[in-house]
């Protein structure tokens, strides 16, 4: 059963255009960057500096692999998109909450 699952999954990838190895690694792979933007955003901001560069670049690393399934896929369904869209949008306005009350707070999220 663990041999089917896999195969269709592996099948997805055939069928869109993108490979779900490279999609998974550019996910986990963008975790680490991201919480670094993100405590270079807060650091920033309780400073009083410009939060653009830090804000792009969270921004960046919470979409990055999306952007490969935008680039590399072909034929994908709308209704996958509009799921997407509604991942990152709970996700951003959650993320948002949490920076804002890290700043609040003073907690740059290292110690």
């Amino acid at each position: 059963m663990l041999e089917a699952a896999q195969d269709w999954f592996l099948s997805l990838g055939r069928d869109y255009g993108v490979n779900p190895l490279i999609f998974g690694t550019i996910y986990v792979g963008a975790i680490p960057f991201f919480f670094a933007s993100i405590a270079w955003l807060v650091r920033r901001a309780r400073a009083g500096r410009s939060t653009l560069l830090p804000t792009l670049c969270a921004g960046f690393c919470f979409v990055s692999a999306y952007l490969y399934l935008a680039i590399a896929g072909r034929n994908i369904p709308v209704w996958v998109w509009i799921f997407l869209a509604a991942l990152i949008l709970y996700g951003a306005i959650g993320q948002i909450r949490s920076t804002r009350a890290k700043i609040r707070a003073g907690d740059t999220g290292e110690d």
